[in-house]
């Protein structure tokens, strides 16, 4: 979800095009990153039409940096 990196917030379906994932899929994932308090999720209307938007918390921040520094680690040694 490093587009969440770099912009304030992603909606459910703009994930979806550039994950290449399924409704199903991106829920399930959106879910476990939520109760890890990794990303905060925001629901809204939009006219008629439902909304969901979520956002990199601090937490989801600092796991993710460390995540990357974790991966150049490995890279670095080979």
């Amino acid at each position: 979800m490093s587009v969440l990196m770099v912009n304030e917030y992603a909606d459910f379906n703009t994930l979806k095009e550039l994950l290449g994932a399924t409704d199903g899929n991106l829920a399930s994932h959106t879910k476990a990153l939520e109760k890890a308090e990794y990303i905060s999720v925001e629901k809204q209307f939009i006219g008629r039409k439902p909304n969901t938007r979520y956002a990199t918390t601090k937490l989801g921040r600092t796991a993710f940096k460390k995540h990357i520094e974790a991966l150049e680690k490995l890279i670095n040694k080979q």
